[in-house]
């Protein structure tokens, strides 16, 4: 997609993204910093999503879901991290209006595709925990395949209206982002043609997108809850929990920073405090999960030798 020219105006090609901190003395720090960051994110879920492929224990449909989560926290990371990195290191910090438009279209498809697996999990524990009978069948592997399916088909297809929406905005004058990657709020400041109508959408569709998925996963918890508390055994409503509490976890991260990111627009000039919140979003997010998932699961912590040690899963 490229920009389109306006009457009498010039064409912004290209923007600059000020990155983290704009004193050059401190960018080797940062650099560090985040490579640091990116390689243990990489290195921890995929470890995660090794751990789900090695051990039988692991073979559920939940790790089948979080196999996914990592696979796609690190296209998260992947999409935002090193690019930013090569910046740091070729002291550049323009980017072309083509790959902007790119960066946003895939960090909103893989951030969607999150949204809707947070969700699948959801369900996944509300079947096991209040369904128990019918588990088996009523999530079976046709059934997690379509809930993958599903979720990546509403990601795109919001990542795609998202993209294909900005690409009508004209761009003719300022070019300076003061963030770290391409986002929908950033893009909408340095719009020379008015966003009321992107706003909207973003509205309408997070509300889709978001609202529902975070009413799914609250009704959920709320059966998961009342059965829980009905199980008499202490020892019994601790493990039930104990599956739950981590999934919790990461979905009040997960739905905390995006709202905060998205659902104030207009409201307040945004700030160095939005990169902090792009901090969380591309980069603490992702790093977290694996060792939220992994640090109260035994059967987790126990994959994770095997995989470290090459040993095989007693018969």
């Amino acid at each position: 997609m490229q920009p389109k020219p306006r009457v009498n105006g010039t064409t912004v090609t290209e923007f600059i993204l000020l990155g983290l901190v704009e004193t050059t003395e401190l960018w080797p720090v940062v650099f560090l910093l985040f490579l640091l960051a990116y390689m243990i994110t990489v290195g921890g879920n995929l470890s995660i999503l090794a751990a789900v492929l090695v051990e039988p224990k692991l073979h559920t449909p939940m790790y089948f879901f979080l196999g996914n989560l990592s696979v796609m926290d690190v296209g998260c990371i992947s999409v935002t991290i090193p690019c930013m990195l090569v910046r740091l290191l070729c002291h550049k910090r323009t980017i072309p209006y083509g790959d902007c438009l790119t960066q946003l279209f895939f960090f909103h498809l893989l951030a969607g595709v999150d949204c809707f697996l947070l969700t699948a999990m959801a369900y996944d524990r509300f079947l096991a925990i209040c369904r128990p009978l019918t588990y088996s069948t009523r999530m079976n592997h046709t059934v997690q395949r379509i809930l993958v399916a599903t979720s990546w088909a509403c990601a795109f297809s919001n990542a795609l209206t998202h993209t294909v929406a900005i690409s009508t905005l004209h761009f003719c004058g300022p070019n300076v982002i003061n963030h770290f990657y391409c986002d929908l709020p950033q893009l909408f400041q340095l719009s020379c043609s008015s966003t009321q109508l992107n706003e909207l959408l973003l509205f309408a569709v997070g509300f889709i997108m978001a609202g529902s998925p975070m009413a799914l996963i609250f009704t959920s918890y709320i059966h998961v809850a009342a059965a829980v508390l009905r199980i008499r055994s202490a020892e019994g409503r601790k493990k039930a929990f104990s599956t739950c509490s981590s999934h919790l976890t990461v979905v009040a991260i997960f739905y905390g920073t995006g709202i905060f990111t998205y659902m104030r627009l207009g409201s307040i000039k945004l700030s160095d405090k939005d990169k902090a919140i792009g901090i969380f979003n591309t980069v603490i997010n992702p790093m977290v999960n694996p060792l939220i998932y992994s640090l109260r699961n035994p059967d987790v912590q126990a994959a994770f030798w095997r995989v470290f040690t090459g040993r095989r899963a007693a018969a």
